[in-house]
């Protein structure tokens, strides 16, 4: 872990080198920060003056300071690092710094004169204690310090057209160097106010992976605190987007929609409605889109949060159940999603990896059975109706006494439940008879039963419902109709990704999943401090 947790980096050389110098600057200072860290450019500073320098106003809104924040965020973006390019200073930062970083030589010794400007101009900008820890991180930085280098392609004298209103929209999940660049972008081109809209509810529902996006709240703090840092003398106006438009076909202060090749059509559809509306059309300005050079086979060119939701898929999002009731051995996995989410596939894998597998809808149907620990107890609350001519309980027909009849289903889950989950535990009892380390329990009601009291995590498969509806279809020869309300009587996807140590998907390939579920059990042998499964 990096010994810092916020800084600030100065960056002083002309803006047409940093495209070129970014990576290196950000790397140096990656080893020292853990949390965000705050970049103040001033282009020709020198730290060593006497007296010590004061903080300029930022470098003027053009070409050149774009291509600047573009590599700055794009180098970033690599990383995952929290990077925030201050694009006024004005008052004290969010996450006060802990460290002040140059890229510069100095020789070794009592801290010298670019080291005490260092912490002058900190101080003065950003309201920063005067003896915070100055580090120069020397050439392994670039030596950006004085590089003469300019960009012959940026016009020094072009400017960003300016606006008093700015808007732009978007869902900002895990806010990310594209994130920051457009929301920068748009700092530079507002005079006064911006208004940001952040999707939500419907909006939401066809992004891929969407039970993994982070809830508004969150995502909106995380823009604020963005925006209000990098910024703090614009007016910002946070909304909830519920519809494609927002407030922008009917606000008579906008001037501007920032848009990108993709959402250009958008743009051009709130410009249509608010010219119906009596409003001028807004001016419409592309940013252009940051290219990710590490997506994968199954994500998308440039930078984006669905490609981020994607890698989390297989890794710990929180940590596992501490329960001291709970034996560590074998440590159990409850796996559950909902109908046609591919759970069973995982568990299959699973246990091609060494898991000893416990199938709870088995042990239901076990629990049934007559002379089963419930079926006298269930056909003497239900009646023998529901009972078939040789005798068993036939559930199609109880599933139509209970559906949709929260007091009768809870009549039954009260009888079934608690001996399934009997028998699950002396499946594990089993499972640690045999020696196995790993015990994964296959149950679609492992959340609603209350059963994650039995595992150590919790894995949710999820998939988007309309392929759910389209699996289930062709599996079980249910109208689509019969198959959505079965859906919609289960927990969702969502709600069990939000209780999930885990969270798989099988919506691609079965060799994605494969991947997955490998790259899920790998990590979890390393939780339990194994190099092989069981």
């Amino acid at each position: 872990m990096p010994p810092f947790g916020s800084g600030l980096l100065v960056l002083t050389a002309p803006l047409g080198a940093l495209p070129r110098r970014a990576a290196a600057a950000l790397a140096a200072a990656a080893g020292l920060v853990a949390g965000p860290l705050y970049v103040h450019l001033q282009p020709g500073l020198r730290l060593a003056a006497s007296p010590p320098p004061n903080p300029a106003a930022p470098p003027p809104a053009g070409p050149a300071l774009l291509r600047a924040l573009a590599a700055l965020y794009a180098a970033a973006a690599r990383s995952g690092m929290d990077l925030r390019v201050l694009l006024g200073p004005g008052r004290r930062l969010a996450r006060p710094p802990r460290v002040l970083l140059l890229p510069a030589n100095e020789a070794p010794g009592p801290p010298g004169p670019v080291q005490l400007g260092l912490r002058s101009l900190a101080a003065a900008a950003y309201g920063c204690p005067p003896d915070l820890p100055a580090l120069l991180l020397g050439d392994a930085a670039g030596d950006l310090d004085g590089d003469p280098e300019e960009d012959p392609e940026c016009d020094p004298d072009a400017a960003l057209p300016n606006f008093s209103g700015v808007a732009v929209g978007g869902t900002f999940d895990r806010l990310h160097g594209a994130h920051r660049l457009l929301l920068s972008t748009c700092c530079l081109l507002a005079r006064d106010r911006l208004l940001a809209g952040v999707a939500d509810g419907d909006l939401l529902r066809h992004k891929v992976l969407m039970e993994l996006i982070e809830p508004y709240e969150l995502r909106v703090a995380k823009v604020r605190e963005f925006l209000e840092d990098v910024k703090p003398s614009l007016r910002y106006d946070i909304v909830r987007l519920m519809d494609p438009y927002g407030p922008t076909i009917t606000d008579p202060d906008l001037q501007c929609l920032v848009v990108s090749q993709e959402t250009r059509r958008g743009g051009e559809a709130v410009n249509k409605q608010r010219l119906e509306n009596g409003l001028p059309a807004l001016a419409l300005y592309e940013i252009l889109m940051m290219q990710d050079p590490d997506h994968s086979e199954n994500e998308e060119e440039k930078i984006s949060s669905s490609s981020l939701r994607h890698r989390l898929l297989g890794t710990l999002l929180r940590p596992p159940r501490q329960d001291p009731a709970l034996p560590p051995r074998p440590y159990v996995i409850g796996l559950t999603g909902v109908t046609g989410s591919g759970k069973t596939s995982i568990a299959k894998l699973l246990g091609c990896l060494g898991a000893f597998l416990i199938d709870a809808d088995k042990l239901g149907h076990a629990v049934y059975a007559p002379g089963g620990p419930a079926y006298e107890q269930v056909v003497a609350t239900f009646g023998a109706e529901i009972l078939s001519e040789d005798g068993t309980i036939n559930r199609k027909v109880l599933g139509a006494k209970v559906f949709g009849n929260q007091e009768r289903l809870k009549s039954l889950t009260d009888i079934v439940w608690p001996e399934i989950a009997r028998m699950v535990k002396e499946q594990i009892r089993e499972a640690e008879a045999q020696g196995k380390a790993v015990c994964v329990l296959d149950a679609a009601v492992l959340l609603e039963a209350g059963w994650q009291d039995m595992v150590h995590e919790v894995w949710v498969a999820i998939i988007p419902e309309d392929e759910a509806v389209r699996r289930v279809v062709a599996r079980d020869g249910l109208s689509e109709e019969a198959v959505r309300r079965r859906l919609r009587s289960q927990m969702g996807g969502g709600q069990r990704a939000q209780r999930a140590q885990v969270v798989l998907c099988t919506l691609w390939e079965p060799r994605v999943t494969r991947e997955q579920v490998e790259r899920a059990w790998e990590l979890l042998q390393q939780r339990l401090g194994r190099a092989h499964g069981p």
